[in-house]
């Protein structure tokens, strides 16, 4: 495949039929996963409004090209990336593989989707450095797909979501003051 090449997927949670569940090892491979849930009631209305008479892909032109896409992503790569804020990336990934409601963590493939995602948006920002902030904004789209619920965990309802939250919550974040 020439470069760049990008998978975007998406997967409707309650309608199986006819598929099925990635397994971990496969959903491991997916940097990040969003869930964007539903728009608000004015969202929605102007989505109709907009598709009244065309569909929005029939206007949509390039933006960048290819080389412009190769380049952000050797431009990310430069982005300042301090070893207390990668240790502290370890830590959080780590935390997944000992917390209790987490049957498997992430691999170390979460690390390097987090640590690439911060510098990611640390340069949409306007910044040529990562701050805990921007590995803490992607921690739960980079580590919850790749953190395998225990089946307490699952049949209390519990999600990965809520335990990467409590993880962010007790991991100290680099150079912080701790509370008294």
């Amino acid at each position: 495949m020439p470069s760049p090449f990008h998978v975007l997927a998406t997967q409707n949670p309650i309608e199986y039929e006819g598929t099925f569940p990635l397994p971990e090892a496969q959903l491991d491979r997916f940097l990040l996963r969003i869930n964007i849930g539903y728009p608000s009631p004015s969202e929605e209305v102007n989505i109709m409004e907009r598709q009244q008479y065309i569909h929005p892909i029939e206007q949509i032109g390039h933006v960048v090209d290819s080389a412009d896409v190769l380049m952000i992503q050797e431009t990310v790569k430069q982005i300042y990336l301090d070893n207390l804020v990668k240790q502290y990336i370890v830590a959080l990934v780590d935390a997944t593989r000992h917390h209790p409601s987490i049957y498997l963590g992430s691999s170390p493939r979460g690390s390097l989707a987090l640590s690439r995602t911060a510098q990611a948006r640390a340069l949409l920002k306007g910044r040529d450095y990562v701050l805990p902030d921007d590995v803490k904004a992607l921690a739960e789209p980079a580590l919850a797909h790749r953190s395998l619920l225990s089946s307490t965990a699952q049949s209390q309802g519990g999600g990965s979501r809520a335990s990467i939250a409590e993880i962010l919550e007790t991991v100290p974040v680099p150079g912080a003051v701790p509370e008294r």
